[in-house]
């Protein structure tokens, strides 16, 4: 696993150890900033279920200001730390230490709000929809805000809350991945 493009690309990331979580693989990472960038002209990111780290990293490398990554394991955190320390440029990461429903709330708080967002929950999780409405109700996405997630092919993705317009979708192996940009409402 590796950052494939930008000011850190070809550095080599660690795999958070054991089986608790699945990285995005260099393939489906690679096809992911293919469909969204491949690079940014500035932004906030949100990598909601970081695991690795790996696609905030790489949002960073491409050009982004400043990734937010949340995990709620352990292991995730310390390798996540690991990753972030491979990039030689910590002051553009901040790991946020527990579940995705306690950040949010902590970034709501903040009133931070995010240009890219990817959400890639254990696939057992069916809660993407769930996630793009509280993003919504809680205030944390810019006009034009590009999410992208990666799910199994099973999740039923054709109910989406007003706001959200589709842009693309692919499955790659196992994993399915569908972009939104959210448009904010005009009062």
């Amino acid at each position: 696993m590796r950052v494939i493009a930008g000011k850190f690309g070809g550095r080599r990331l660690t795999a958070v150890p054991g089986m608790k979580t699945r990285p995005t693989t260099d393939k489906v990472k690679e096809a992911m900033f293919s469909m969204i960038g491949p690079y940014f002209d500035g932004g906030q990111v949100l990598d909601l279920f970081a695991g690795t780290g790996g696609l905030g990293i790489e949002a960073v490398s491409r050009g982004c200001d400043q990734a937010y990554l949340v995990d709620k394991q352990r292991q995730a955190q310390l390798t996540i730390t690991t990753n972030i320390a491979v990039t030689k440029a910590p002051d553009q990461f901040t790991l946020q230490r527990g579940t995705a429903e306690a950040a949010l709330a902590t970034f709501a708080a903040a009133k931070q709000q995010f240009d890219l967002i990817f959400l890639d929950p254990p696939y057992r999780f069916k809660i993407i929809g769930d996630l793009l409405s509280k993003f919504s109700e809680l205030d944390l996405v810019n006009d034009q805000a590009v999410i992208v997630a990666e799910t199994d092919q099973a999740v039923d993705l054709t109910t989406i809350p007003a706001g959200y317009e589709f842009v693309k979708t692919h499955d790659y192996g196992l994993s399915h991945v569908t972009v939104w940009r959210y448009q904010r409402e005009v009062d």
